[in-house]
């Protein structure tokens, strides 16, 4: 063959071993998200009862923040909040548990599709829930590339195999890591010591606890390493450079007076975000920032937008990430969170909203006169059967050795006012000093020394809450009762409150056709 014909094929050759980098200057998006997983639970942070090498770094790399949260300590509320961008009261349906999640709702996953981006997921997507129901057909998250868990990498392989040729990608990796339940002595197994564990103040400090902490530890490690092997792949295809990489998690670990709670442990969440082409790496921000912020940033960096009549709850930090100023200034984030399990009578929720500043927690909780956690005691069967044992309802506390043992010696000094945190009936408004107290130990909402402070959070909650539109503060907050669970059913005694006021029991047509 003549060098005339030789330099176009080795050209061709040549070419087809280069990565299929977008040509038109948009970032791919890579987003990790592990599920139930709190800050500080990660190397970066000091943490040595983990070891996250990748989460380290992605956050060498570029940016590890210290002050994100999500916007429900729940997975199926938080992942819808981060898909659309709006807050959970924004978004109907898809603001609960296992629910439903309406098309109207456009996630930043269907908007880069309809920009020409090669989408999909694999693991853990948006759920629990009935995308269906809500008009689609396919997950919020994009289509979906099965994997094992444990081999997530080989979703995020097949992802990539079938991208068109210069096409950008956003990729969505749900791991289903650390969720409950944990194989117990998993830690142990994989060499980790009971002198290693973190416990958080919430939590009674003794062997049994101790022994839970490190099975969880083991699977935010087990996280991690998928995140390694898909950081590999993308390193393979010469695609490290113009990636938005974004990792995460999507609520507290599930530990009593965490997950499902609007407590620090419940929205404080690790993140790391590298965009190495974009972005200067070694730097930790202090910044307050949320999931929705987050969803805003992503907006702006890929070039997509909101549609019309759905605006984004949260602000672009694309400069900060850029190594410049923040244009805006943040002083607060929200959260809240609606039904979570099926854990009361009706299967009601426990409605809270927060707001969180650099140093105070206010909270909300709209409906104390019912039980944070359940009432404790369920019904056998379904309703009229015989009440099953005493301290068998706590469903909105994820089953775990940690919870049986606070069961078993919730009579003793030490654990007593640790299990009253976890399933004790809550006033209507607490308030944390985070700074001095991040386990939310002490509430200071009726500390006169704090009342200024109180009054203050309490009216700018409101007022974001009125703003933003939520039901709860304008009057039809039964709405989210409304809205059928699409996972298992339990039966509870019918409460004091719902016998002495049986109009406050809201009307719920889902639910009737299931007893």
């Amino acid at each position: 063959m003549t060098w005339s014909r030789l330099l176009p094929a080795l050209a061709a050759a040549l070419l087809s071993l280069a990565p299929s980098a977008p040509a038109d200057g948009r970032p791919n998006v890579l987003i990790m998200m592990s599920d139930d997983q709190s800050f500080p639970h990660a190397s970066a942070y000091g943490s040595k009862m983990v070891s996250t090498p990748n989460f380290d770094r992605i956050a060498e790399d570029g940016v590890l923040f210290t002050r994100a949260f999500c916007p429900a300590p729940g997975c199926s509320p938080s992942r819808a909040a981060f898909l659309t961008g709006r807050q959970i009261w924004q978004i109907e349906h898809a603001g609960t548990h296992a629910s439903s999640f309406d098309a109207k709702y456009r996630t930043f996953m269907d908007l880069l599709a309809d920009a020409g981006y090669h989408t999909g997921c694999t693991g853990k997507a948006w759920g629990p829930g009935n995308w269906k129901a809500g008009g689609r057909e396919q997950n919020p998250a994009g289509p979906s590339y099965p994997a094992k868990r444990g081999d997530y990498a080989a979703g995020f392989e097949a992802f990539l195999k079938a991208r068109p040729e210069g096409a950008p990608f956003a990729f969505w990796f749900g791991s289903h890591d650390p969720h409950r339940g944990f194989e117990k002595g998993s830690g142990r197994g994989a060499g980790k010591t009971l002198e290693q564990a973190e416990v958080p103040p919430f939590l009674p400090d003794t062997p049994e606890v101790r022994d839970d902490l490190l099975d969880y530890a083991f699977e935010v490690d087990r996280f991690d390493r998928d995140c390694g092997k898909m950081l590999a792949l993308l390193d393979a295809a010469g695609e490290r450079e113009d990636t938005l990489i974004i990792v995460t998690s999507d609520n507290g670990m599930a530990f009593p007076y965490a997950k499902a709670n609007c407590t620090e442990y419940g929205i404080h969440m690790p993140l790391a975000i590298s965009w190495k082409q974009k972005a200067p790496g070694g730097r930790t921000s202090d910044a307050l920032v949320s999931f929705v912020d987050i969803t805003a940033t992503i907006h702006e960096a890929t070039g997509i937008e909101a549609p019309p009549g759905f605006p984004l709850a949260g602000r672009s930090f694309l400069p900060l990430l850029r190594g410049g100023a923040e244009d805006v200034a943040r002083d607060a984030v929200f959260s809240g969170r609606e039904r979570h399990s099926s854990s009361r009578f009706n299967t009601l929720g426990y409605p809270q909203r927060c707001i969180r500043t650099a140093r105070f927690l206010f909270v909300r909780n709209f409906k104390p006169e019912r039980w944070p956690a359940g009432p404790g005691q369920k019904l056998a069967g379904k309703p009229g059967s015989q009440p099953g044992p005493e301290h068998g309802g706590y469903h909105d506390i994820d089953a775990c050795p940690t919870l049986d043992f606070m069961i078993e010696h919730r009579g003793s000094a030490a654990v007593a006012p640790l299990f009253e945190l976890a399933v004790g009936m809550r006033p209507a408004e607490q308030l944390f000093d985070i700074v001095a107290d991040p386990g939310c130990l002490d509430d200071l909402a009726g500390d006169p020394a704090h009342a200024a402070t109180k009054a203050e959070l309490a009216a700018k909650l409101d007022a974001y809450l009125e703003v933003t539109g939520d039901p709860r503060v304008l009057g039809t907050g039964d709405i989210f009762e409304t809205y059928p669970r699409y996972s298992g059913i339990r039966w509870f005694p019918e409460p004091d409150w719902a016998k002495e006021h049986p109009e406050s029991v809201p009307e719920q047509p889902w639910l009737d056709a299931k007893r």
